[in-house]
């Protein structure tokens, strides 16, 4: 019956595109780009704050254009950057997890642990990655083979148990050594000329899952989970199979984070990367990853994940405490969300869509702004 209807749609469309041809319109296949709906695109408004704040930092200190100190302090981030990474695929299948920070600490613990036991930073990296993997594994399961269990649930009481067990682990105490071995301490801080060998990995990265997003029937998958799943279902994808792969590259993507987080700060204890599942999220949604699933772009989430560092930077530089930095932040947060819904925003983007409406059929300018009016 599935196929039946599939094919009775397709004939109904091959038909009513020979009427519009026989009518003698010519219909477009591709939308008309224009510089207003360039400059209405979430992408342009990002790059005017990133430079925006990138204006205000140059005001604030004048060595802040040096190579080697701006490298240093994007480094900084670039930690927190690799776990919003994955959490941009977890927004866009509509859902959440509460639990990359834990990840992190617990994987960080392991590799701790393992490095002090066997003397090899070899081992403590691969334990480090598995845990990391087995902690997404964990979560993917729960939530595919419980589907009617919520995600910010399962993930909140995930992130309370790898972060229990860490505790359990390490007490009151940390474990430490991990930059006695010289090539393992040189994994964050190791530089090309002036650039750290982490943000050319970062940047690899960000092509990878940009182009994965963007590029590849996984990428459409994730779209199509995210805007309907029981749609999604009956079109034959396998949702059970993408929503575990979000959550195991996720739980990857956090032993890598902990693997740097270990060489740049050479120590371990139960309270690593508290709030980097709050930072994450935040550099999606102020990326225009929507929480409810199914938009978002990931060149947006890069340019904001770079917009929230160098701001924490830039006020860290004018002895803004910790408290304001976080305000200011929410703040962006909460003018992110509502911005589209304003109503010069809807105002421009009704006129946009009218424009682009009017433009896959050819009529006479006249007439075309007679219509737009």
């Amino acid at each position: 019956e599935m196929s039946a209807s599939l094919v009775g749609s397709e004939m109904c469309i091959r038909d009513r595109a020979m009427s519009v041809n026989k009518s003698g319109r010519t219909i477009q296949a591709t939308r008309k780009v224009t510089a207003k709906t360039i400059l209405l695109r979430w992408e342009t408004m990002l790059v005017f704050l990133f430079l925006a704040v990138n204006a205000m930092n140059i005001a604030i200190s004048p060595n802040y254009l040096n190579a080697y100190n701006l490298f240093t302090n994007v480094n900084s981030f670039l930690v927190k950057g690799m776990v919003a990474l994955p959490m941009a695929y977890i927004l866009l299948l509509g859902e959440i997890d509460l639990s990359v920070g834990s990840t992190v600490c617990l994987a960080a613990t392991i590799l701790g642990i393992v490095y002090n036991a066997t003397g090899s930073a070899v081992l403590g990296i691969l334990a480090a990655l598995a845990v990391g993997l087995a902690c997404g594994v964990i979560n993917g399961v729960i939530l595919t083979q419980f589907p009617e269990l919520a995600p910010m649930i399962v993930t909140l009481a995930t992130m309370t148990l790898f972060r229990g067990i860490s505790m359990k682990i390490l007490g009151d105490t940390s474990t430490s050594g991990m930059r006695d071995v010289a090539w393992f301490g040189q994994l964050y801080e190791a530089r090309l000329g002036v650039v750290p060998y982490l943000f050319l990995l970062f940047c690899l990265l960000a092509v990878v899952f940009g182009l994965v997003m963007h590029r590849t029937v996984y990428g459409r998958h994730m779209f199509a989970v995210g805007t309907n799943r029981l749609a999604a279902e009956y079109a034959a994808v396998n949702v059970h199979r993408v929503r575990m792969i979000a959550y195991s590259v996720t739980g990857l993507m956090c032993g890598l984070a902990a693997v740097f987080y270990c060489s740049w700060m050479g120590s371990v204890k139960s309270n690593v990367a508290e709030g980097y599942e709050l930072e994450a999220i935040s550099m999606c949604v102020l990326g225009g990853v929507s929480t409810a699933g199914g938009k978002g772009s990931f060149p947006g989430v890069i340019i904001a994940i770079f917009i929230v560092g160098l701001l924490r930077y830039g006020l860290g530089l004018i002895n803004v405490n910790t408290q304001t930095i976080r305000i200011i932040i929410g703040a962006m947060l909460i003018l992110a969300v509502m911005l589209p819904n304003l109503g010069l925003e809807r105002l421009f983007r009704k006129r946009a869509k009218k424009q682009d409406a009017l433009s896959l059929i050819h009529i006479s300018e006249p007439t075309r702004l007679a219509l737009i009016s």
